[in-house]
């Protein structure tokens, strides 16, 4: 069996109409990421695509670049990977993967179980101690078993989406808790789970900064996390809702949409006090994005995007007849949209609509 992590993407002509899972909208191009490592580049606004060179075939989730830097780039993906290009997307190098990444994590556990081991010998009072007890046996269980999996399985925790502030500092986030940050572009990465309160290590399945410079994470039963110092510092948000959040996207006027399972989105004007929104679908909400006018288009399953123009205090939803599922989009100059999922990207109007018809699907001729 080959080693998806060793072998580089294949070069093919249907990469673009492959499962693809999240697009980045540069100045004058667009880079998308899906699996079997493809990545493919447009610079004529979706319209034609061009399959970048990888050196892995892992199925690869998420991708950022800087704002303002149209040349660095970072994506992230299944096994743990971490890819960097310094070419507007064209040409990938690998910089971590869950080989050098979980041990990475199992040594901050240890320092985290040497640290309560002392707090323990510390401590006077028997339920102080007793509470401390459960805790290091939790963190002892939790490196005992990422120990585990990584000899029985190898580096399965996926990442699932990275941020980038400059072409030095960023975060990439995962299943099960993964957190890593460099502050050298990559060069070294630091495991930084712990700058989270996730006992549980529930997965963190979007990192978002939005308008003012706070820093979102989206997770799984009901959480969300802000950092107001770019990402040091962590505190813990319950919008309301106890499913969980796929991705958290700005309003374009200094306030903050959590959308996730079920078309449960939750708006809030400072990150402190949220309240539900009607999102006019039901179905689970998968990405989203926003521009400086407002206009905020989310995607979800079944074909179905979502849209308002009034900063997300209201949205109308217009299912795609194919009813294909979408997990990633972009806003596009001359009010177009560029939706990503398991039929590749599709380039739209900005409420969803346009080439609409699958091959597949399509009426038959009178």
């Amino acid at each position: 069996m080959r080693d998806v992590l060793e072998v580089p993407a294949l070069d093919t002509d249907l990469a673009a109409e492959s499962l693809l899972l999240d697009v980045e909208h540069l100045e004058g191009r667009l880079v998308a990421v899906g699996e079997r490592g493809h990545i493919v580049y447009s610079d004529d606004g979706g319209d034609s695509w061009t399959q970048a060179e990888v050196p892995v075939s892992t199925t690869l989730t998420g991708v950022d670049f800087p704002e303002g830097n149209a040349d660095e780039g970072w994506a992230v993906g299944h096994s743990g990977v971490i890819l960097h290009s310094s070419d507007g997307g064209e040409t990938w190098e690998h910089q971590l993967d869950g080989r050098e990444g979980i041990p990475k994590l199992v040594s901050l556990y240890e320092k985290r179980i040497e640290a309560k081991e002392a707090e323990i010998e510390e401590a006077e009072d028997e339920d102080r101690i007793s509470d401390l007890e459960w805790e290091l046996d939790d963190l002892v269980y939790t490196r005992d078993i990422l120990q585990e999996d990584l000899e029985r399985f190898g580096p399965w925790q996926p990442m699932l989406d990275v941020w980038f502030r400059d072409a030095d500092y960023g975060i990439a986030v995962g299943a099960y808790n993964l957190i890593y940050r460099t502050e050298d572009g990559g060069e070294t990465w630091q495991a930084v789970s712990d700058r989270i309160d996730n006992p549980n290590r529930f997965h963190l399945n979007e990192i978002t900064q939005v308008d003012g410079g706070d820093l979102y994470i989206a997770g799984e039963s009901g959480f969300v996390y802000r950092s107001t110092d770019d990402g040091r510092n962590w505190e813990t948000i319950e919008p309301g809702y106890p499913g969980s959040f796929f991705g958290v996207v700005g309003t374009g006027d200094g306030g903050v949409l959590a959308y996730g399972l079920r078309g449960n989105v939750y708006r809030s004007e400072n990150g402190d006090e949220w309240n539900s929104v009607d999102s006019a679908t039901d179905r689970t909400l998968n990405a989203g994005d926003v521009n400086a006018d407002g206009e905020v288009v989310i995607v979800a399953n079944d074909g179905a995007v979502i849209y308002s123009s009034d900063g997300g205090q209201s949205f109308s939803e217009h299912v795609r007849p194919a009813r294909h599922s979408y997990v990633g989009v972009t806003l596009v100059p001359d009010n177009g949209l560029v939706l990503v999922g398991e039929k590749g990207a599709v380039l739209t109007d900005r409420r969803g609509k346009g080439q609409e018809e699958d091959p597949l699907t399509a009426p038959e001729p009178n």
